[in-house]
């Protein structure tokens, strides 16, 4: 079977049908796999966007699993990534009768954690509730019994519940190969068998965690691979800036206070006062939320670095956190090999270290730290740094207690070195690097690099004043030299998702991952749209930004709220409109006198929300920003889309409003480069959830005029599927009634069939 041509298996007659029932043939399925064939043998490029209904994912497995050598599928969200590995990646498969390996690999916070969950089973004062007693139970009988470890399994115990943080590790934690219960060790056994199959399934955030180590010379997360699949690649971008950037909390240092009081007590009870050390950094954090409270008053609660109110005051209070951590953080250190515990409570100062490092360096002119030398920061970090390599992150290299001693002793001597000249800084800095990378080497470990320290290229720093916290964010202007960098030689890339262009072209996708050589291609979707949807931009409306939009939008929309037979998706471009139409629409449904269920986002998680709306009676779901994408609701399930307005930006985003900034400068035009192509693929993204299958059919309605009525319009809509259109409710009236009765004369025939 294997010598067949690609579109022989795609064929009528060929395996997929045989196998599949209620297969189909779609030449833009056989086109699109022949375009991807050609990129792994080629170990080129392909940036493939592919119409809804096309069947990409088998376009893809079907030359992955043909063309031999190990593959990387990497997906846009964990319940995609379940789903490939469960459904679709055993069903081709099984059609192909192919002797492929697959593995499922996600982030270690993913999988219970047997030495935190001993820890948390032996203190149950750190238990919050009855409700947490009975989800610790629960997690208990499943470590017992479970083979993977992965938390997705339990279904007793919700994904989001706050326990889980307690009974998985992180990378700050993670004892490595001084774990007790190393050999059990799920994530272990999760990377050996991905380094042995065939086919490894992960999402875009374990992707891009590896990048980021590899950066920092680990290089044991994610196994080699000869072609790598990214699926749903449109979310690259955003997730590329959240991970090549860096954030950290006051409630991280909070908890780092009580882990080195915890871990101090414990193991180490005479070296220092550890309650006070604990109460120093507790604080300081709390001092440098104080130092940001006129923050709160901001847009979006949101500050950059250059335009902080109180800025001294805020300065000084980060400085002091940095030097209370600093010397704590130091003072685990020259204790780390009595416990586990203190040398990963040493790890996370010193990660903490880099971060803080992040924000004061380069400091404002003529500030206290507009000297960038290296510090005792840098030099903790490069322990810490070697600490990752020595320590093992995989739990399968060993490094003996004499060498790993010996590493301790030189790099606390560097550490312990206090000087005002940046020179003897650099150099204590440079003597722990080389001690870790001699400790690397001697334990056939990878090189520690210092990556991590130094922006590679333009940053934008901003503060954001949560209702319990302060966050210090930084995020890199571009990712496009990291990412296209990760790629190794040889290595075939494939990028594919529904909305990867702006009417056909791709160049605002491959310009932000630096993707200059790729092959760009669209598929088009075997779907009749023009029969099976129509675009309605009703006439009269104000401007969004209008006092009385609201209001306007929502009587328009209910007269197709009552001539929908199916459930109805409100999407809104932020929160605060979430819970001004979901407010509005329940008290026109009074008025009305309708009992629809009406849901909105932030009222329960959203898979709930999707799995009450696929079960109730003409539900009404109102959410923003998840909803617009990955939402699956075929059949008469959802007949009504609706958009509150063009889905541009908010301008009180930092990294946008940076990036906008950045193009001004070198003469660019902001609108037309980065916010109109951006409008253009979240607008598509939104449409998209409208048809989802041959049979479905509906109403997309937009409220916002200007889509028809600016220029610029013409754009955005042409990007959509090639709906019928109309400005004139009554034809959005008429359409839904003559499709609601051509679903019920079908149905009903099906019913006298049966």
């Amino acid at each position: 079977m294997l010598d067949l041509d690609i579109t022989d298996f795609f064929a009528a007659d060929g395996p997929l049908a045989r196998a599949l029932p209620g297969y189909r043939t779609r030449e833009s399925q056989v086109a699109l796999a022949q375009a991807i064939e050609r990129a792994i043998a080629e170990r080129g490029t392909l940036v493939a966007e592919a119409g809804t209904g096309i069947g990409k994912t088998w376009a893809y497995l079907v030359p992955a699993f043909l063309g031999g050598g190990k593959v990387l599928v990497s997906t846009g969200t964990r319940t995609l990534q379940d789903q490939l590995f469960s459904r679709d990646l055993p069903r081709v498969r099984a059609a192909l009768a192919v002797p492929i390996t697959a593995a499922l690999l996600k982030g270690r916070g993913n999988y219970v954690c047997h030495y935190h969950l001993d820890r948390l089973s032996g203190d149950e004062r750190a238990l919050k509730s009855r409700g947490e007693v009975s989800q610790l139970r629960h997690i208990q009988k499943f470590a017992a019994i479970t083979k993977t470890g992965d938390r997705a399994d339990l279904a007793q115990v919700p994904e989001d519940a706050d326990i889980w943080s307690r009974v998985t590790s992180t990378r700050e934690n993670c004892l490595g190969q001084e774990c007790p219960r190393i050999r059990d060790c799920f994530v272990v056994k999760a990377r050996r068998q991905a380094q042995e199959a065939d086919v490894v399934v992960v999402n875009h955030a374990l992707f891009m965690a590896d990048l980021v180590l590899r950066e920092e010379g680990v290089t044991d997360l994610l196994p080699e691979a000869d072609t790598v699949i990214f699926d749903e690649a449109h979310q690259l971008p955003d997730t590329a800036t959240r991970f090549l950037g860096s954030s950290v909390s006051t409630h991280q240092f909070l908890d780092f206070g009580r882990a080195a009081e915890a871990a101090g007590l414990a193991y180490a009870r005479e070296a220092t006062n550890w309650s006070d050390a604990g109460r120093l950094v507790e604080h300081a954090a709390r001092e440098l939320r104080l130092s940001c409270a006129a923050v709160e008053r901001m847009p979006g609660r949101k500050a950059t670095f250059e335009a902080m109110p109180d800025a001294d005051e805020f300065d000084a209070a980060l400085e002091a956190l940095s030097n209370t951590i600093k010397t704590v953080t130091k003072a685990l250190t020259e204790v780390a090999e009595k416990h586990p515990d203190l040398m990963a409570a040493a790890r996370l100062g010193a990660d903490l270290l880099v971060r803080l490092k992040k924000w004061a360096t380069p400091g404002r002119p003529g500030g206290p730290r507009a000297d960038d030398g290296p510090d005792d920061a840098e030099v903790l970090a490069a322990w810490a740094a070697s600490q990752d390599s020595v320590m093992a992150l995989d739990g399968v290299v060993e490094m003996s207690h004499n060498a790993e001693q010996a590493l301790a002793e030189e790099l606390l001597e560097g550490a312990a070195r206090r000087s005002a000249n940046a020179a003897e800084r650099a150099d204590a800095a440079h003597a722990a690097t080389a001690a870790a990378h001699a400790a690397a080497k001697s334990a056939g470990k990878p090189i520690p690099a210092m990556g991590r320290l130094q922006w590679s290229g333009p940053a934008v720093r901003w503060v954001e004043h949560g209702l319990h916290h302060v966050r210090l964010h930084s995020a890199p202007l571009s990712v496009a030299q990291a990412f296209s960098r990760f790629r190794k030689p040889g290595q075939a890339w494939i990028l594919t998702s529904a909305t990867l262009s702006v009417h056909g072209d791709f160049g605002h996708f491959t310009r932000q991952l630096g993707l200059r050589d790729a092959t760009t291609g669209h598929w088009e979707s075997p779907f009749d749209y023009g029969n099976q949807g129509l675009l309605f931009v009703p006439k009269g409306l104000p401007e969004p930004q209008a006092p009385n939009y609201a209001e306007r939008f929502v009587e328009t929309l209910m007269p197709l709220l009552h001539a929908s037979p199916g459930g109805a998706l409100v999407l809104c471009t932020t929160l605060r409109a979430v819970e001004r139409f979901a407010n509005l629409l329940e008290d026109e449904f009074d008025r009305a006198g309708v009992e629809w269920p009406l849901l909105r986002q932030g009222e329960s998680t959203r898979r709930e929300l999707l799995d009450r709306f696929r079960t109730l009676t003409h539900p009404v779901l109102v959410g923003s920003a998840s909803f617009w994408e990955g939402i699956d609701l075929p059949g008469d399930i959802l007949t009504l889309v609706a958009i509150d307005k063009l889905p541009f930006a908010p301008p009180d985003d930092p990294v946008i409003e940076a990036r906008l900034r950045e193009c001004r400068e070198r003469g660019g035009n902001p609108f037309a480069e980065y916010q109109l192509p951006e409008a253009a693929i979240s607008l598509k993204q939104g449409a998209g959830r409208l048809i989802r299958t041959m049979s479905d059919w509906g109403v997309l309605m937009v409220g916002d005029g200007r889509l028809v009525e600016k220029s610029y319009g013409k754009r955005l809509w042409r990007g959509l599927p090639p709906f019928a259109r109309t400005r004139e409710l009554n034809e959005a009236l008429g359409f839904l009634d003559r499709k609601g009765e051509e679903a019920r004369a079908a149905k009903g025939g099906t019913d006298a069939a049966e």
